[in-house]
């Protein structure tokens, strides 16, 4: 791992999928945390330092999270919202939305880590003027996989596929082509240029109708060109005060039906009915507690 002076952010690596096994997650995280180290952090000098959280307990006080699920509807339904419960940056990765349409749930896995190391409140953004013309400028979203997040564009470290991420000059468009690396890969030859299956969210200041997206080849035909709920696209494009906190803590439903099943069985009922009354008490009681709050539609 690289040696360097950079402080390093804390970020609970958090596996609530059902499709993803404990062998290939964690086999997946220390690839990661060699993608940050010794090739993000170079570049863009951002470091962090990832931990597994093992499932049914809980992550460290002020540790960001990046969160393994299914699917958007499993997140709400476990209580991952926004931001973590003490609102600070959080990141989500669909593995059985990836697995359903092909895609390898450790590139973006790695996508949605890189972004929210590159942008974790989800506010930054490169002023442009496009075609190097004075009057008119947009605003480019400073997502960093995006132009390049294909998986046909996503390189190995040991056996792990990741995913390929733009340098700060690919946001420079005075750079000739291939005057310069835009991107780790070498795959980007001219900044602001995006490769097939790629997007971009711009703000046109001049038109003021709210950010939209650019798109290269093939990208338009890709599920991942709509921005899900909860994804940071979603998150950008609506008022701050409109995010939630996360109100569920992490494993406390498994916790809770393990603990509850156990008691039953030394009692001499039956643990599977245990099982399936626990969880509808549970999941009455959080649908309770997201109704007392201001919920997004």
């Amino acid at each position: 791992m690289a040696e360097n002076n950079v402080a390093r952010i804390q970020i609970a690596i958090i596996n609530e999928s059902t499709v993803v096994n404990d062998d290939d997650f964690k086999k997946v995280v220390p690839a990661l945390q060699k993608q940050v180290s010794n090739h993000f952090c170079p570049v863009w000098g951002i470091d962090a330092v990832l931990t597994i959280v093992p499932k049914g307990t809980t992550p460290p006080k002020g540790y960001w999270w990046l969160v393994i699920l299914d699917n958007t509807d499993q997140a709400g339904a476990l209580g991952y919202h926004d931001v973590t419960n003490e609102g600070l940056p959080a990141g989500k990765v669909f593995a059985g939305t990836d697995i359903q349409y092909g895609l390898q749930w450790s590139v973006t896995a790695s996508h949605e880590l890189l972004e929210m190391l590159g942008d974790p409140n989800i506010n930054l953004c490169a002023t442009v003027y496009p075609g190097n013309n004075n009057t008119f400028m947009s605003l480019y979203a400073y997502e960093v996989c995006d132009a390049c997040e294909d998986d046909k564009y996503a390189y190995d470290i040991d056996g792990v596929k990741v995913s390929d991420f733009v340098y700060p000059t690919w946001f420079e468009n005075f750079w000739k082509k291939d005057q310069t690396q835009f991107d780790y890969g070498k795959q980007i030859h001219n900044p602001l240029e995006l490769l097939s299956g790629g997007y971009i969210s711009v703000y046109d200041v001049q038109l003021g109708a709210g950010w939209t997206q650019l798109s290269g080849p093939e990208a338009a035909e890709k599920y991942s060109s709509r921005a899900a709920v909860g994804s940071r696209r979603e998150r950008r494009r609506i008022l701050r005060s409109r995010w939630q906190i996360s109100d569920v803590t992490p494993g406390h439903l498994r916790t809770a039906v393990v603990t509850q099943s156990f008691t039953s069985a030394a009692k001499g009922q039956d643990p599977l009915q245990s099982v399936a009354d626990d969880i509808g008490k549970i999941l009455r009681e959080v649908e309770e507690i997201r109704r007392s709050k201001n919920t997004r539609p």
